[in-house]
């Protein structure tokens, strides 16, 4: 595959680079495994002088590290130092207790005594995309190094400066060589390091395709593997949401990084009594977005990441619309330079319909009336998806009762605020299945020892 800084904002080349040949691959793996042995035997305090570094060092270089961001991948300057300073915060977050969450845990056996010990497996092997080029980095790295594994990552080809830019901020921050390896590499090559058996581990962030690819290939190798896959979450509006919040939560759940977000509001249903004002402020507000530069703080609507993409989306529209999808607004690419696509919402969209069961990776709403909240969650629940999903209503008790009715990983009640370190993140379905984030992150990768000590003598 072919590893290039291309600015979906102005359609121009910044920069290519080439991929590792077998051997030059080879010694990184070798340096990893190496790395490992006495990366092992440290001390939690002292891999946290590490990546705590490291996350004061990601702090220190928002601009630089967004504005890198903004040029590959086109996320808007202010999100973009969001994340930067979110991912900073992921790492801070395990360096502080990554300690207690590994804790031998005592238990109570009926003779003897005995507790559960947790120690690292060794070469991890990451694969991760483009849509969040630090935090998606971060999320891994934070927990597994200070687990005590080690890591090689293979990042995104539309974003290698971002994957250097990342390495580089654990060499500056004291890592032993081998800790923490960017990887441009091919597919071909990234199947070999899964077969290899110094590869311990395997956590993919992609697509359903991807994963029952990378997790079929781990599977084969008895190797463990966590998959953080697609979504097509439901935001669910019940009669008494408060309208004016709830349309604020609608723009930023769809939008937010040009809806190119796994855990995105992508089908929005609402009961009918509120549908018909809801749908009219929906569209108002979404017509709204004016595309512009992404590194311009005022620009309301980026590009997609790659032309690739933008073209997909537009195929995917096109689809849902030969199968009877109406487009209620957009439905277009913006007539500008870029990769922009205009804010889109599709009406009608029924089971029969692809779109039904697709997930539109970019600023497209499907929007659904349903008769009432048990409508709601039903339809919530007819997906092949299951990462998160969002309820509005003014009664905290009943957006709870909703919320354990929906079959995701995730569930927001009056929000779709996931951006907190302490809070697990991952899906069932078709979403995958592990934990990345709090305390369930740092588990998917150690080793959960017995030992247990009675004085008993052997039975006979």
């Amino acid at each position: 595959m072919a590893y290039q800084s291309l600015n979906p904002a102005t359609g121009k080349l910044l920069k290519k680079f080439d991929e590792l040949t077998d051997k030059q691959l080879e010694e990184k793996l070798a340096a990893a495994e190496k790395c490992f042995k006495t990366w092992k035997l440290k001390t939690y305090a002292e891999r946290a002088v590490v990546v705590a570094k490291a996350a004061v060092l990601m702090h220190e270089r928002v601009d630089e590290l967004a504005h890198t961001m903004t040029l590959e991948m086109g996320k808007r300057i202010g999100e973009a130092k969001g994340e930067v300073e979110f991912s900073s915060n992921i790492l801070a977050y395990y360096a502080k207790n990554a300690e207690r969450f590994l804790a031998n845990v005592e238990l109570h056996p009926t003779l003897g005594d005995g507790h559960m010990e947790s120690s690292p497996i060794g070469v991890i092997f990451g694969v991760e995309p483009w849509n969040f080029p630090y935090y998606q980095l971060a999320r891994v790295a934070g927990p597994h190094l200070m687990a005590g594994n080690v890591l090689l990552v293979k990042h995104a080809g539309c974003v290698p400066q971002c994957a250097i830019a990342f390495e580089k901020l654990w060499i500056d921050a004291g890592a032993p060589i081998g800790l923490y390896t960017n990887l441009l590499i091919s597919h071909d090559q990234s199947d070999d390091l899964i077969d290899d058996p110094r590869v311990k581990g395997v956590a993919l962030t992609g697509s359903v395709a991807a994963g029952r690819s990378i997790a079929a290939r781990a599977g084969q190798n008895l190797k463990p593997s966590s998959m953080e896959l697609g979504g097509s979450d439901a935001f669910i509006v019940l009669e008494d949401a408060d309208l004016e919040h709830t349309i604020k939560w609608a723009v930023w759940g769809r939008m937010y990084n040009t809806g190119q977000t796994c855990c995105a509001a992508k089908r929005f249903i609402v009961v009918e009594k509120l549908a018909d004002k809801f749908l009219e402020k929906f569209q108002a507000a979404l017509g709204a977005l004016k595309a512009g530069d992404p590194l311009d703080e005022k620009t309301t609507l980026g590009p997609l990441s790659t032309e690739s993409a933008l073209v997909d989306l537009l195929k995917q529209i096109d689809v849902a619309v030969a199968h009877g999808a109406k487009v209620l607004m957009g439905g277009k690419r913006v007539d500008r330079p870029g990769s922009f696509m205009q804010p889109t919402i599709l009406t009608d969209v029924k089971p029969e319909n692809p779109a039904f069961r697709d997930e539109f990776f970019g600023p497209v709403a499907m929007f659904f009336r349903v008769k009432d909240e048990d409508a709601a969650i039903a339809l919530a629940n007819d997906s092949d998806f299951g990462l998160g999903g969002s309820v509005f209503t003014k009664d905290l008790a009943r957006g709870k009762r909703v919320a354990s009715r929906i079959d995701t990983g995730m569930m927001f009640i009056n929000n779709i605020s996931w951006s907190d370190a302490e809070l697990p993140f991952g899906g069932i379905k078709n979403s995958g299945y592990g934990r990345e984030l709090g305390d369930m992150g740092i588990q998917e990768f150690v080793n959960k020892k017995l030992v247990r000590y009675v004085s008993a003598e052997a039975p006979m």
